[in-house]
Protein backbone atom coordinates (compact mmCIF):
# COMPACT_ATOMS: atom_id res chain seq x y z
CA UNK A 1 0.00 0.00 0.00
CA UNK A 2 1.49 3.05 -0.78
CA UNK A 3 0.88 6.77 0.73
CA UNK A 4 -0.31 10.32 0.10
CA UNK A 5 2.31 13.21 0.67
CA UNK A 6 1.15 13.97 3.83
CA UNK A 7 2.59 10.06 4.96
CA UNK A 8 -1.18 8.68 5.71
CA UNK A 9 -1.45 5.32 3.65
CA UNK A 10 -3.57 5.32 1.01
CA UNK A 11 -7.01 3.94 0.95
CA UNK A 12 -7.36 3.57 4.63
CA UNK A 13 -8.95 5.49 7.11
CA UNK A 14 -7.91 5.97 10.77
CA UNK A 15 -9.24 3.56 12.83
CA UNK A 16 -8.86 2.08 16.31
CA UNK A 17 -9.00 -1.41 17.66
CA UNK A 18 -12.34 -1.60 17.68
CA UNK A 19 -13.14 -0.24 14.20
CA UNK A 20 -14.15 3.46 15.62
CA UNK A 21 -12.67 6.10 13.16
CA UNK A 22 -9.81 7.49 14.85
CA UNK A 23 -7.30 10.05 13.35
CA UNK A 24 -3.94 8.58 13.83
CA UNK A 25 -2.11 11.67 13.25
CA UNK A 26 0.64 11.85 16.08
CA UNK A 27 -0.29 14.88 18.05
CA UNK A 28 2.13 17.28 20.16
CA UNK A 29 1.86 17.94 24.05
CA UNK A 30 -0.98 20.23 23.59
CA UNK A 31 -3.03 18.04 21.37
CA UNK A 32 -2.28 19.80 18.22
CA UNK A 33 -2.17 17.10 15.38
CA UNK A 34 0.94 16.84 13.72
CA UNK A 35 1.87 15.52 9.76
CA UNK A 36 1.67 11.65 9.70
CA UNK A 37 5.52 10.34 10.30
CA UNK A 38 6.09 13.19 13.01
CA UNK A 39 7.32 12.47 16.32
CA UNK A 40 4.55 13.37 18.74
CA UNK A 41 3.74 12.55 22.29
CA UNK A 42 2.36 9.20 23.53
CA UNK A 43 -1.89 9.93 23.53
CA UNK A 44 -3.27 9.01 26.47
CA UNK A 45 -5.30 5.79 26.29
CA UNK A 46 -9.02 6.69 26.39
CA UNK A 47 -11.73 4.65 28.51
CA UNK A 48 -9.37 3.75 31.35
CA UNK A 49 -10.94 3.12 34.45
CA UNK A 50 -9.31 4.31 37.37
CA UNK A 51 -10.09 5.30 41.02
CA UNK A 52 -11.26 9.04 41.62
CA UNK A 53 -7.70 9.34 43.76
CA UNK A 54 -5.89 7.84 40.70
CA UNK A 55 -7.43 10.40 38.43
CA UNK A 56 -6.20 13.28 39.81
CA UNK A 57 -2.64 12.02 40.70
CA UNK A 58 -2.47 11.07 36.57
CA UNK A 59 -4.24 14.33 35.88
CA UNK A 60 -1.71 16.42 38.34
CA UNK A 61 1.29 14.27 36.47
CA UNK A 62 0.16 15.39 33.22
CA UNK A 63 -0.74 18.99 34.53
CA UNK A 64 2.72 19.52 35.61
CA UNK A 65 4.15 17.98 32.40
CA UNK A 66 2.71 20.74 30.12
CA UNK A 67 -0.17 18.45 28.93
CA UNK A 68 -3.44 19.74 30.25
CA UNK A 69 -5.15 18.18 26.74
CA UNK A 70 -4.00 14.85 28.21
CA UNK A 71 -5.48 15.84 31.09
CA UNK A 72 -8.36 16.60 30.16
CA UNK A 73 -8.83 13.08 28.52
CA UNK A 74 -7.99 11.30 32.01
CA UNK A 75 -11.06 13.97 33.54
CA UNK A 76 -13.23 13.22 30.43
CA UNK A 77 -12.80 9.00 31.50
CA UNK A 78 -13.74 10.02 35.19
CA UNK A 79 -16.67 12.09 33.95
CA UNK A 80 -17.84 8.99 31.65
CA UNK A 81 -17.38 5.97 33.84
CA UNK A 82 -17.61 7.79 37.60
CA UNK A 83 -20.77 7.49 39.06
CA UNK A 84 -23.64 9.96 38.37
CA UNK A 85 -23.28 11.99 41.28
CA UNK A 86 -20.17 13.03 40.41
CA UNK A 87 -20.04 13.52 36.59
CA UNK A 88 -20.31 17.58 36.87
CA UNK A 89 -17.40 17.07 38.86
CA UNK A 90 -15.29 15.87 36.27
CA UNK A 91 -16.73 17.44 33.58
CA UNK A 92 -15.96 21.16 35.08
CA UNK A 93 -12.21 19.67 35.85
CA UNK A 94 -11.94 18.65 32.08
CA UNK A 95 -13.62 22.23 31.17
CA UNK A 96 -10.78 23.79 33.13
CA UNK A 97 -7.58 21.52 31.49
CA UNK A 98 -9.14 22.17 28.02
CA UNK A 99 -9.25 25.65 29.17
CA UNK A 100 -5.83 25.96 29.92
CA UNK A 101 -5.41 23.63 26.74
CA UNK A 102 -6.35 26.41 24.45
CA UNK A 103 -4.89 29.21 26.25
CA UNK A 104 -1.40 27.39 25.81
CA UNK A 105 -2.40 27.21 21.92
CA UNK A 106 -3.22 30.49 21.68
CA UNK A 107 -7.17 30.69 21.65
CA UNK A 108 -7.03 33.60 24.27
CA UNK A 109 -10.98 33.89 23.89
CA UNK A 110 -11.85 30.14 23.69
CA UNK A 111 -9.55 29.11 26.73
CA UNK A 112 -10.80 32.29 28.81
CA UNK A 113 -14.46 30.91 28.31
CA UNK A 114 -13.90 27.64 29.25
CA UNK A 115 -12.06 27.95 32.39
CA UNK A 116 -14.61 30.32 33.42
CA UNK A 117 -17.24 27.84 32.66
CA UNK A 118 -14.80 25.09 34.26
CA UNK A 119 -14.82 26.70 37.65
CA UNK A 120 -18.94 27.88 37.66
CA UNK A 121 -19.05 23.54 37.21
CA UNK A 122 -16.91 23.31 39.69
CA UNK A 123 -18.22 25.65 42.02
CA UNK A 124 -21.65 24.60 41.32
CA UNK A 125 -21.01 21.04 42.39
CA UNK A 126 -18.84 21.54 45.41
CA UNK A 127 -22.28 23.67 46.40
CA UNK A 128 -24.70 21.39 45.37
CA UNK A 129 -22.87 18.10 46.84
CA UNK A 130 -21.55 19.95 49.89
CA UNK A 131 -18.21 18.84 49.09
CA UNK A 132 -15.71 21.41 48.65
CA UNK A 133 -12.78 19.30 49.07
CA UNK A 134 -13.57 16.03 47.09
CA UNK A 135 -10.97 13.86 46.95
CA UNK A 136 -8.42 16.33 48.49
CA UNK A 137 -9.12 18.52 45.75
CA UNK A 138 -9.08 22.33 46.63
CA UNK A 139 -12.17 23.21 44.33
CA UNK A 140 -12.41 26.98 45.07
CA UNK A 141 -8.76 27.35 44.75
CA UNK A 142 -8.87 25.91 41.52
CA UNK A 143 -11.99 28.00 40.75
CA UNK A 144 -9.99 30.77 41.57
CA UNK A 145 -6.68 30.14 39.35
CA UNK A 146 -8.99 29.75 36.88
CA UNK A 147 -10.89 32.87 36.39
CA UNK A 148 -7.33 34.50 37.57
CA UNK A 149 -5.77 33.27 34.41
CA UNK A 150 -8.37 33.78 32.13
CA UNK A 151 -8.53 37.47 33.26
CA UNK A 152 -4.49 37.19 32.57
CA UNK A 153 -4.69 35.89 29.24
CA UNK A 154 -7.08 38.30 28.06
CA UNK A 155 -5.15 41.19 29.65
CA UNK A 156 -2.16 39.74 28.21
CA UNK A 157 -3.16 38.81 24.94
CA UNK A 158 -0.59 35.72 24.53
CA UNK A 159 -0.58 32.13 24.58
CA UNK A 160 0.34 30.76 28.53
CA UNK A 161 3.38 28.53 29.49
CA UNK A 162 0.87 25.57 30.30
CA UNK A 163 3.40 23.94 32.26
CA UNK A 164 4.40 26.88 34.22
CA UNK A 165 0.68 28.21 34.60
CA UNK A 166 -0.46 24.51 35.82
CA UNK A 167 -2.95 24.55 38.64
CA UNK A 168 -2.17 22.55 41.40
CA UNK A 169 -5.68 20.11 42.52
CA UNK A 170 -4.72 19.06 45.82
CA UNK A 171 -2.61 22.58 48.16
Amino acid sequence: MGSTSSGRPTGARDRDDEGRARNARPRDGLGRPLPYGADGVERQPEGVLRTPEQSVAEAQELLDAGKPFHAHEVFEDAWKSGPEEERELWRGLAQLAVGLTHAARGNLTGGARLLRRGAGAVEAWASQAARPRPYGMDLAGLAGWARELARTVEEDGRAVDARARAPRLRP
